[in-house]
């Protein structure tokens, strides 16, 4: 392997893959410094696998979970089938300040959470790019709706999202297959909320990163319904199923697993980045690779972790930091508020399949008139099911004749919304170096001190209150409401720790994802996002890698990096 290349990515997940795909197609010999494993989706990939194969049939090994991913398995998907997918939190420590707990969940392999993400894809609008600016929170962002809109509608047309246009101001359209029918309990339930709303609260189709027809030489989805095991037909999205492979057909991909980073080696007489440095996971040995342009994509936390360990006598607290930003302004979304109700005018109808899309209800607070208790907003995720035959696993019973009352009565249809809602980034919520703990491959660890504020769980709260409406609406019967006392962290949509702005002093990078202090240094994934706004994050991380990408090419071809 060579030690010398024209660009280094680090992390081979949603914006690394992106950006190996960009940089390749330029025709730049670009090397994929991965921390994991290499996967093999026909021994990875695990969809299909019936509980009767595993060992603990699908249930898990607790005492295993307990021990080596205690915090991981928080998270739903890391379980029995899927926990390979996520870390040892053993060897993947972190700290948290007493009661404040933060839930760090991350997947380490070629690909990395690509492969089990939730595949949820938005555009944001000007109602997110400006509500800092009006509100006087944090820093103005250096973009609009009408930078982004052509990045986002370029890499809509590569994934493959399955949506349907409302035409609504807050959630722009994007660059649609066609969606997935909506079962009839979700179509009744858009319609009366229509109706007793005005418009307001809509139910739609989720925007989902799933193929509803066959694209690009990927198949269209088969409705096994096990999406974050894994995808032998690629009809998700990921790193592995589509951006990798596109850069490996350029023949300018060096892909290098088990490739831990440890920093950036910078060098204060041309006041650039030469390269990073880099731990092999296996040997434990160290050593150098070097580049003209770098792309940091190992994750927010990850990212910043490296520039936080990539300290010089320039940059004591850390590289590319005279802001003294870096590390602040960590966000996450608020999740764990709504209501779930029983629907018992669709009792005589049936679903045939598993879609793996949900519905969704828009944002619709602090959009047209100001709620006096919090600033932003929240939408909504869910869908109206029955409980089917599996909830035999959780009932007593055995033999033919209790299976035969599973499948002949497959129980109420009932409707759930669960809101996910925008942190608001605040100085105070930071990442810093643990000074007294390291990783299994001897890297300086993080400290996390990350917390929601009343603004937060006043939203939360009216999650559950709007929700109840929705569902009281519908004439649903047996509502429950829920608001759950999660961590930040666990809704997996942490960002922030590097922002964009307009001005080096209140900020990490500037308009092109580019360090302003180390100018050809680049981070585009979650670290660079200056709010939260609600949506799901991962299609903006994919536009801003390629924008950054083009940006970046220019500026070499140019010989101004």
């Amino acid at each position: 392997m060579p030690d010398n290349y024209d660009a280094i990515v680090v992390g081979s997940g949603i914006s690394g893959g992106w950006a190996a795909k960009e940089l390749t197609e330029h025709g730049l010999k670009t090397i994929v410094l991965e921390a994991g494993r290499p996967i093999d989706p026909a021994v990875d990939y695990v969809e299909h696998v019936m509980p009767y194969e595993k060992r603990y049939r699908g249930m898990g090994d607790r005492n295993r979970l307990q021990r080596y991913q205690p915090i991981q398995s928080q998270c739903g998907a890391c379980d029995e089938y899927a926990g390979k997918f996520f870390v040892n939190d053993l060897d993947n420590p972190y700290s948290t300040p007493e009661g404040k707990p933060f839930s760090w969940i991350r997947g380490r392999q070629v690909g990395g959470k690509s492969i089990m993400w939730g595949r949820c894809v938005f555009r944001w609008s000007d109602l997110d790019y400006e509500a800092n600016a009006k509100e006087g929170v944090a820093v103005d962002w250096p973009l609009r709706y009408k930078d982004v809109a052509p990045w986002w509608s370029y890499v809509e047309k590569f994934v493959g999202i399955q949506g349907r246009p409302e035409g609504l101001a807050q959630l722009p359209d994007g660059e649609f297959l066609k969606p997935w029918p909506m079962n009839a309990a979700e179509q009744k339930g858009r319609e009366i909320l229509l109706t007793k709303f005005g418009g307001e609260r809509l139910i739609t189709n989720m925007r989902l990163a799933v193929l509803t027809e066959d694209h690009l030489g990927r198949q269209k989805c088969h409705l096994c319904g096990n999406c974050y095991r894994g995808c032998v037909t690629l009809s998700y999205f990921s790193s592995l199923n589509s951006t990798l492979p596109a850069a490996r057909k350029t023949g300018n991909l060096t892909l290098r697993p088990f490739s831990v980073v440890h920093s950036v080696i910078y060098d204060p007489s041309t006041k650039k980045a030469t390269g990073v440095r880099v731990v092999d996971s296996n040997t434990k040995e160290m050593f150098d690779v070097k580049a003209k342009v770098i792309f940091l994509c190992a994750a927010a936390l990850e990212s910043t972790r490296i520039l936080l360990n990539s300290a010089t006598a320039e940059f004591p607290n850390g590289l590319g930091n005279s802001s003294g930003e870096l590390g602040h302004n960590l966000m996450d979304h608020i999740m764990g508020g709504g209501a779930t109700g029983e629907l018992p005018w669709a009792k005589d109808r049936r679903e045939v399949g598993r879609r793996p899309d949900a519905i969704y209800v828009p944002r619709f607070r602090n959009v047209k008139t100001k709620h006096p208790d919090f600033q932003r907003g929240y939408g909504f995720e869910g869908r109206a099911e029955r409980a089917g035959w599996e909830r035999g696993a959780e009932m007593a019973g055995f033999g033919a004749g209790f299976k035969k009352s599973l499948i002949g009565d497959l129980g109420p249809w009932e409707m759930s919304f669960d809101g996910f809602g925008e942190m608001l980034p605040r100085h105070e919520n930071y990442i810093e170096i643990d000074p007294h703990l390291v990783d299994a491959w001897g890297i300086p660890a993080l400290r996390i001190h990350c917390a929601y504020s009343d603004n937060e769980l006043k939203m939360q709260d009216d999650m559950v209150v709007t929700a109840t409406e929705m569902l009281e609406a519908m004439g649903a019967k047996n509502i429950r409401t829920f608001k759950e006392n999660n961590a930040p962290g666990l809704v997996i949509h942490e960002t922030g720790t590097a922002r964009m702005g307009r001005d080096p002093k209140t900020s990490v990078l500037n308009s092109h994802n580019q360090l302003w202090d180390v100018q050809n240094v680049f981070m585009t994934d979650g670290a660079c996002m200056t709010s939260t706004a609600n949506q799901n994050p991962s299609i903006t991380y994919m536009a801003l890698t390629a924008r950054a990408v083009d940006y970046a090419v220019g500026q070499m071809k140019r010989r101004q990096l």
